[in-house]
This record gives C-alpha cells, structure tokens and sequence, in this order.
C-alpha cells in the first residue's frame, strides 16, 4: 500500500511538471501579514540562454482583505553590466462588482501578472528583479504605509507559447 501511494504522488509531481512546460523561472517570497511600502521582494534569476526570448510575469496571491480594485506595482530589473530598468505598472484585481480576478477557490487568488514580453537576457549573468508596491489613496500623496491581503510575491520566466 505504501508503494503504491508513494508511486502515485511520483507520477502526479510528474503531471504537475509536465503541464508547466514553458516554466524557465518560477519563485514565490511570502509577505508577512502586511507588505510595507519600503519592502522591497527581490528575485535572482540567471537565464539559461542569452539568445532566447521570454515572457516576463509578476505573480502574486491576495486575499479578501486586499481592499483596492487594482495594484500598482514599482519593479525594477538590474542587468549584469550594471543597467537599470524601472517600470511603474498597474493592474486590476477585481471586476467592478467587486468580485476578485486571479484563480482559486478558496479565500486566496492567485494572479499572473504580464510584465514584459519577448524579453531576450543578451547580458552574461545574473540579473536582480526588485518589486515594491506604490498603492495610494484616493487624493492622498503618502503612499499607503501597510498593504493588507497580499500574501506572496512571486516571478516567473516562460518560454512564449509559439517558440520551440
């Protein structure tokens, strides 16, 4: 019997894998109850090819008490050479009724996030991502201190569907 459950959990990692085979990079960091406007999540990633476009995700998991209908999101990639990119970007998380976007069936959803698209990494090296939120209020110019209901923060590279 023990066998036989040990076998079953092998081919199920298996299937899991095998389903997600555009997957180059794929981490998550936990956000402890709030993630504070000064937390930065950071992200090492060394590309396997340098030739290579790549598709470029933020993925991020929110509870009901993310209070806000989108997220702005500050994330910055730092190139081997020493090269900066900063982009401001926004995302809606929830339909105007309220009801949240992202997949799950629990309280938690789960969001990919399109950062960049066709990205080739033509630099040797590590490359650092760096994301922080930028939520404000409405007509409030202080960013707001503590964000509640963002549980983890994670990064992905995939392959481009089309590309073999």
């Amino acid at each position: 019997m023990r066998n036989k459950v040990f076998g079953l959990l092998i081919i199920l990692c298996i299937g899991v894998t095998a389903c997600d085979s555009n997957r180059v990079f794929d981490e998550y960091q936990s956000v402890p109850n709030q993630w504070h406007k000064d937390s930065i999540v950071e992200f090492y990633v060394t590309p396997p090819d340098s030739l290579k476009p790549y598709n470029l995700f933020v993925n991020l998991r929110n509870t009901s008490n993310y209070k806000y209908s989108n997220l702005f999101l500050i994330v910055e990639m730092n190139f081997p050479n020493g090269k900066k990119v900063t982009d401001t970007l926004e995302y809606e998380m929830a339909k105007p009724n309220g009801e949240f976007l992202g997949t799950g069936f629990s309280d938690v959803k789960e969001n990919k996030l399109w950062y960049k698209e066709g990205v080739v990494f033509s630099e040797f090296g590590d490359y650092l991502v760096k994301i922080q939120h930028a939520m404000r209020e409405n007509g409030q110019v202080n960013g707001v201190e503590n964000l509640e209901g963002i549980t983890d923060i994670g990064f992905r590279i995939e392959t481009p569907q089309n590309s073999n």
